[in-house]
């Protein structure tokens, strides 16, 4: 067996498991592990951040839109502390994102002297805002234990995990396995019954619905075969959304799918909460419910479902997909009933957030088929929701139900790293692109040509609105002071463009995408946009609501 340091066999398994870049931060507590990355810098790209928080949501950017492993490294209590907000956001959004973490020497781990970056039980900590999380304490367990991180990451549900090892155990040499250790995939079986009955009960249904979130990104093919067959329109909230291309018919709105659930008889949920329509639109009687989740744990968290189907959502749908057939009533074409639908849904959108769609208009126009949007927590962002169009799984990034402000400019990085050669734009408000606004130098260090829009009205505008509908117009730290973004991109060596319409934006993105480097472009925002919330927090349209 090889002689090798702790840090070098951390590195050796990665490499192992097809994990080919990692987004970090030096500290002394991971001097070991870098100078083991610059030794196999042949076959590792190691993008180093301004902050930890940028590394994290770097390497959740780069997992969201590719399925693949998102890896970042930081040091231990505060660098860890400062990736929590994108270790929960990766949480959120089920993520593969794997954290790789120093710790203090060994001997002084919880001991409490005050040694540097020393936190109380970093590893239970951790395990609060991961799926799984261990240390490494010598590095003969390290093939073992990333093989098992990796394991957790692919099979099941995929959420972030962390691992560990203490600084002097990176340092140690030992003989090591150098194997990779194989990993198993848990698959589910599918159970034949249940599949029976969930395609009777859909098959039979006058009206069927499908709502998809995450869980079915990697099902488009099976799941497009049942829509078909079923002549059933799919809505996504999110995550879930260009699974089914946003030009064809069937698939429908957030605020269409409000419609549609109204009058449904039946829905099938894969791979999502179905937190919303069940808490806000309700469910009745009359609402037969089929979900279809890879987590036994959430098949029964809200209410319980007529047939609930644990699995992979590509092996149950193709399952159901080949036995709807031997239940399914004649079903003529909804093309028409469901294209006016979604024409009358999209006029009624664009007459009540008319500024936000027509800059959302001139996004889509320019950004290509295979392009990547990037929302924020802003008024734009809000509208994107269910107001871009978007064809492709993985094309639509989001914070999800965490709603991290400021998340999406370093997301954006990562989502760049993760693609090379599609052009990503990412939407920002004011307030939130500072939160990572140090982040432009590693953009501008790494060459990542990423186009970035604020939308600059000098105020957290949600906040704002809030305070004066709410608390008649008592305004309390919602006004903003900001650089000039142009002359701010201009200092750190990035191309800064202004654009005052949305004519002027679809100019400046093509300047942009012709650029080849980071670019920000500063949207001016005289008055306030109209509030995107009638279109997202819509009502109950069934008799009784799941709490």
């Amino acid at each position: 067996m090889p002689h090798m340091t702790g840090a070098e066999a951390i590195v050796e398994a990665l490499l192992a498991h097809g994990i080919d870049t990692v987004f970090g931060l030096p500290g002394g507590q991971l001097d070991h592990l870098f100078d083991a990355m610059h030794a196999r810098r042949d076959r590792l790209r190691v993008l180093h951040t301004r902050h930890e928080q940028g590394a994290a949501y770097m390497a959740y950017g780069y997992a969201a839109s590719t399925g693949r492993i998102g890896a970042y490294a930081v040091v231990p209590g505060p660098g860890l502390l400062n990736t929590g907000a994108a270790l929960a956001t990766a949480y959120a959004n089920n993520a593969p994102v794997l954290c790789v973490c120093g710790q203090v020497h060994a001997a002084g781990i919880d001991s409490g002297y005050g040694h540097l970056h020393e936190i109380p039980d970093q590893l239970g900590l951790v395990r609060h805002l991961t799926k799984w999380a261990a240390r490494i304490d010598h590095p003969a367990q390290a093939p073992a234990l990333v093989a098992e991180a990796v394991r957790q990451l692919r099979s099941g549900r995929p959420r972030p995990v962390e691992i560990e090892m203490a600084m002097d155990v990176m340092g140690q040499r030992a003989e090591v396995e150098s194997v990779a250790v194989a990993v198993e995939s848990r698959t589910w079986p599918v159970d034949a019954d249940l599949v029976e009955a969930a395609a009777r009960l859909l098959g039979r249904a006058e009206r069927p619905l499908i709502v998809v979130g995450s869980g079915a990104l990697d099902a488009g093919a099976p799941l497009h075969a049942l829509a078909m067959a079923l002549q059933a329109p799919v809505v996504a909230f999110r995550k879930g959304r260009g699974i089914v291309d946003e030009r064809e018919p069937l698939s429908q709105s957030w605020p269409a799918g409000h419609r549609l659930w109204g009058r449904a008889d039946a829905v099938l949920a894969v791979g999502t909460r179905l937190m919303i329509p069940l808490t806000d639109w309700g469910r009745d009687e009359d609402l037969k419910l089929v979900r279809v989740d890879i987590d036994p744990v959430e098949m029964n968290r809200i209410c319980t479902p007529d047939v609930g189907l644990v699995g992979d959502a590509s092996v149950v749908l193709a399952a159901l997909a080949a036995a709807v057939p031997r239940h399914n009533r004649r079903r003529a074409s909804r093309s028409a009933e469901l294209t006016a639908l979604k024409s009358e849904v999209a006029a009624e959108i664009r007459a009540q957030v008319p500024e936000q769609m027509a800059y959302l208009d001139a996004i889509r126009a320019v950004l290509p088929q295979d392009g990547i949007f990037v929302d924020e927590v802003t008024q734009v962002g809000f509208v994107s929701w269910y107001g871009f169009p978007v064809y492709r799984p993985r094309q639509f990034v989001t914070a999800g139900y965490q709603g991290t402000l400021g998340y999406g400019y370093a997301t954006a990085l990562g989502v760049v790293a993760a693609n090379p050669g599609r052009h990503v734009v990412q939407v920002s408000g004011d307030g939130g692109f500072m939160f990572n606004v140090q982040e432009l130098a590693t953009a501008v260090h790494h060459r990542l040509p990423l186009v970035t829009v604020i939308f600059n009205d000098g105020k957290f505008a949600n906040v704002q609105r809030q305070q004066d509908e709410w608390f008649a117009g008592r305004r309390i730290c919602s006004d903003l002071t900001n650089p000039d973004f142009v002359r701010l991109a201009e200092a750190f060596g990035a191309l800064g463009l202004r654009a005052g319409s949305p004519a002027a934006l679809r100019s400046a993105l093509e300047q942009g995408f012709a650029d080849g480097g980071p670019v920000i472009i500063d949207v001016p925002v005289a008055s306030r946009m109209a509030s995107p919330w009638p279109f997202i927090m819509l009502g109950q349209n069934r008799r009784q609501r799941c709490r």
